[in-house]
């Protein structure tokens, strides 16, 4: 059974401001001269949660790029554990075919939700399809996923902040930190 929200307080930062900031710089670099040599290179943001992130690292990034969004769902209101089912909410509208995709996540654990995108988007005829999350939790995979950019691993904690939510709470936050409740 979740907690109700109002049971649920922020225990410690995990990672604040100034690491976040400068770990998607990192990430910003890295990428750009990944793909310094690409004409077609498609940012695909995984909504609600990487609006912030992709927002910040779209900045970094200094290659053209576009932007476009994908919605799934596997967690129900309240829940800290994925439903297992993964329902897609709201679909891509750009062509993919023959560009360089770029999925940006939030987080991972379980690896399900990340495993589906990826086969979603292969339907599409991109040349290729890469991931870059802000938070990988290895420790919770269950199905293998090529992950090609982490900003940070962090241990098994159920976390909010920069855009992740608690049943649509504390998103507002600058930093990740852990709940507890």
């Amino acid at each position: 059974m979740a907690l109700p929200i109002q049971s649920l307080n922020v225990a410690r930062k995990l990672i604040d401001e100034t690491t976040l900031q400068t770990r998607i710089a990192e990430l910003g670099d890295t990428i750009s001269s990944h793909y310094v040599d690409v004409d077609e290179l498609v940012l695909i943001g995984i909504l609600k949660g990487s609006f912030v992130f992709l927002s910040d690292l779209t900045r970094q990034i200094t290659v053209p790029h576009m932007i476009e969004f994908l919605q799934v769902s596997s967690y129900g209101i309240g829940a800290r554990e994925s439903r297992g089912t993964i329902n897609l909410n709201l679909d891509i509208q750009a062509d993919l075919t023959d560009k360089h995709v770029l999925v940006v996540e939030d987080i991972i654990d379980s690896g399900n939700t990340l495993s589906f995108i990826v086969q979603h988007l292969r339907r599409y005829n991109p040349a290729d399809v890469a991931i870059c999350t802000l938070l990988d939790k290895p420790t919770r995979r269950k199905v293998h996923v090529d992950v090609d950019y982490v900003g940070f691993e962090i241990p098994d904690e159920f976390v909010v902040g920069y855009g992740i939510d608690a049943d649509e709470q504390f998103r507002h936050l600058p930093y990740i930190a852990s709940v507890d409740g």
